[in-house]
């Protein structure tokens, strides 16, 4: 009989047995699975990589009928280590607890995957393991794809410090609303220069934060446009028509392939919103122009 010590630090397979709900499920495990990767909520931590131990059970609904030898008739292993390196690759985080919840909720899209035990463990941090342990489980009623919503590609329009100050403002804004569209406005460094470090991890933060500053600008402009610093908030603002201005630093700080160069580079940094975001269009109104080579059709409205 397990202590209720021992089975806290007993590995999720023996939890999994000891939880076990009346009607018989069968189990797929992981067993210190370890990767790189750079996450943690701690300034030492960014850049550098860490070794992350995943241990996780998957409880699935028996196979009603013949496997056959099939793989597809199963939830592979593979669908299991799938699940954490497209968490870890969709954007760097700063808590596990943010991790094991994602990677739990793409496991539990399986359409037999009924409970999760997810175990990460930090292994660099100390003399020790540290880390967390979720449990989480799901009717019995199939689950949605997670890609089921339909996917919104939006306009993404960078306004230069001019555009921004011009009395026809509103009308850009107006044609814009007009394409039926969501909209993303973007903005570079404001007219005023930043502090500069002479020191490039620094400055970036700076030079975002300056950019911020500078949407904050805009959205005192126009009642219309509202700031935005995530991906939840861009989704959510996007499926709600609102027309909004993009403040980069957590989005391009968390990115695990973030823009290249420094992000005074307007063109560069717009761009790559634009890609990210899978645009319709990149819309430039001033004086910028962006890199050849662009995955998204690019559109001079002035020079």
């Amino acid at each position: 009989m397990h202590s209720d010590t021992s089975l806290a630090f007993a590995h999720p397979e023996e939890r999994a047995l000891a939880s076990a709900p009346a009607d018989p499920r069968d189990r797929i495990s992981l067993r210190d699975h370890v990767v790189l990767a750079d996450i943690g909520a701690f300034q030492q931590e960014r850049g550098h990589g860490q070794r992350l131990n995943f241990n996780v059970v998957v409880e699935v609904t028996p196979e009603t009928g013949p496997l056959e030898d099939d793989v597809d008739r199963i939830l592979s292993y593979d669908r299991i280590t799938e699940a954490i390196a497209a968490e870890l690759a969709a954007e760097r985080l700063n808590l596990l607890e943010t991790l094991a919840e994602r990677v739990a909720e793409r496991i539990l899209a399986q359409p037999r995957a009924m409970r999760v035990f997810v175990r990460i463990e930090k292994l660099d941090r100390g003399p020790g393991a540290l880390g967390v342990e979720i449990v989480r489980a799901r009717a019995s009623v199939p689950v949605k794809a997670l890609d089921d919503e339909a996917t919104l590609h939006p306009v993404v329009a960078f306004l230069s410090n001019d555009v921004i100050a011009a009395p026809d403002l509103a009308a850009r804004l107006d044609r814009l609303a007009a394409s039926g569209a969501p909209v993303i406005l973007a903005v570079g460094m404001p007219a005023v220069p930043p502090p500069e470090t002479g020191h490039r991890p620094t400055q970036r933060r700076i030079d975002l934060l300056a950019i911020e500053q500078n949407a904050w600008v805009l959205a005192a402009r126009d009642p219309r446009c509202v700031v935005v610093a995530t991906r939840t908030e861009i989704d959510w603002a996007m499926r709600r028509g609102q027309m909004l201005v993009w403040a980069p630093s957590k989005i391009v700080l968390d990115a695990v392939d973030g823009p290249k160069g420094a992000v005074r580079d307007t063109g560069t940094l717009i761009l790559w919103l634009a890609e990210q975001m899978a645009a319709t269009r990149l819309e430039l109104h001033g004086d910028v122009s962006a890199p050849a080579g662009s995955r998204v059709p690019v559109v001079a409205i002035d020079r």
